[in-house]
């Protein structure tokens, strides 16, 4: 943050991890004769990590946008300006048609109604909240697009909740029609709910008579050719792939599901007993936990598992930090927690940094055979495939089983196909000893 008296106070951008120089503005949450408070967000921001919030240092009237939706700048830029309120600065630009004085926020006339903000709250709303129990869905939200800020925590704490959301005031209050519920998805390893659909702005044309439209690159999708094309590029990539018969793992978690969804609360999915899999036969080979620094191979010592979470328009790897550490239920919790959290655009930098090997459960979509690109600068990367019940031959006698196939990349610099065979036998063997006595805790 920097200060100059003639045009405000600059919010700049921080620091926001050690790896990171850069950031792009995504969206400004806040326009210019907007009143901001502390710690409110004004615009979204996407690094090659993650997407986060860029919350103002100062509570004041925001004179200027130094910064176009869609550019790139450097970390330490200023991208505003903002008067701070008492500082006699507000008139040093004129900002809107109408700016409220310090201390009230500006609601514009139009689209009062609007709460397309609505379920988007700021980490200060969200630790306030969390500290005191208030329970942020009963709140009305006065900020851009009926975001919660902070102020609204603070009165109902003052307050308490408003006759509407008090006990009992359903009864006298008119019956709103209730939403519709999306469908909630039937296949996948993860997938507990129907991700967003993105919303992708166009620009049709037509040329010679051949219709043809056209989609603009978004910084996350850039960031993400990006990182494919440094992997591509600089590790030399070898592939391989195992077949497993995950039938016994089938019949225990059909058997214990239900139970497990009463007790947690989530779905227990196949994908836990895979991360614990592969976890163990990491601790076999622990040459697979590891990156290449030019002179010298790093071998890892905590397991830390880059989880692929795709949305519709972009794949996320949120980490499960030591996994190594966490039992088959702990996983799964982690698993759903990541993935939820990835979909709704909650992820902090924290949340994605420090993985050391990747697993994709392509099956999820229905894949069979997939062939991934590795999570630069890691060694390995791991798909599940599709479970599917085919015809085998055991003891020169045809049984129907749920097969599975595992598709390992590797960096060829660090790895070779022995140890990786073995690493992939290993990782069958620990699927196919799954059984009925198997300890979720």
């Amino acid at each position: 943050m920097k200060e100059t008296k003639a045009q405000g106070t600059e919010i700049v951008i921080p620091q926001l991890a050690e790896s990171l120089v850069s950031a792009t503005i995504a969206k400004w949450l806040k326009k210019p004769g907007d009143y901001v408070e502390q710690y409110e967000p004004i615009c979204e921001l996407i690094t090659e990590k993650v997407n986060a919030e860029l919350p103002s240092t100062v509570e004041g009237t925001l004179l200027r946008l130094l910064v176009d939706e869609g550019e790139t700048v450097a970390v330490g830029t200023a991208v505003a300006l903002i008067a701070e309120a008492g500082s006699g600065s507000e008139a040093a630009e004129p900002a809107a048609e109408s700016v409220s004085p310090p201390g009230a926020a500006v609601r514009p006339a139009a689209g009062a109604d609007d709460t397309s903000m609505r379920g988007r709250y700021s980490p200060a709303v969200q630790q306030l909240a969390a500290e005191h129990g208030v329970p942020l869905q009963s709140l009305t939200g006065t900020g851009m697009g009926g975001r919660i800020t902070r102020k609204d925590v603070l009165r109902y704490l003052e307050e308490g909740p408003s006759p509407a959301a008090r006990p009992g005031a359903a009864e006298s209050a008119p019956i709103a029609a209730e939403a519709p519920k999306l469908p909630v998805r039937s296949t996948g390893l993860h997938l507990s709910e129907e991700p967003p659909t993105p919303k992708i702005e166009v620009e049709s044309r037509i040329d010679d008579g051949r219709g043809e439209y056209i989609i603009d690159v978004t910084p996350i999708r850039n960031t993400i050719a990006t990182r494919m094309r440094q992997s591509v590029a600089e590790i030399p990539h070898a592939w391989t792939m195992i077949e497993v018969d995950v039938t016994n793992l089938v019949v225990l978690r059909n058997k214990i599901k239900d139970e497990f969804m009463k007790k947690e609360g989530i779905n227990l999915t196949y994908l836990a007993f895979v991360l614990k899999a592969v976890v163990n036969a990491i601790k076999d080979y622990p040459i697979m936990n590891s990156v290449w620094a030019v002179d010298k191979i790093i071998v890892k010592r905590d397991i830390n598992i880059s989880l692929s979470v795709g949305t519709e328009d972009s794949v996320i790897t949120p980490v499960i930090k030591k996994a190594d550490q966490k039992n088959i239920a702990g996983l799964a919790r982690e698993i759903d927690e990541l993935s939820r959290k990835a979909r709704s655009g909650k992820l902090r930098l924290d949340d994605v940094q420090g993985g050391t090997i990747t697993v994709n459960n392509t099956g999820s979509f229905g894949s069979i055979l997939s062939y991934p690109i590795i999570n630069y600068p890691q060694a390995v990367n791991l798909t599940f495939e599709s479970i599917v019940k085919r015809p085998v031959v055991i003891h020169d006698m045809i049984a129907v089983r749920s097969m599975a196939n595992i598709c390992l990349s590797l960096d060829h610099r660090i790895l070779d196909g022995v140890i990786c065979g073995r690493f992939l036998q290993r990782v069958k063997e620990n699927l196919e000893s799954y059984s009925l006595d198997t300890k979720l805790y």
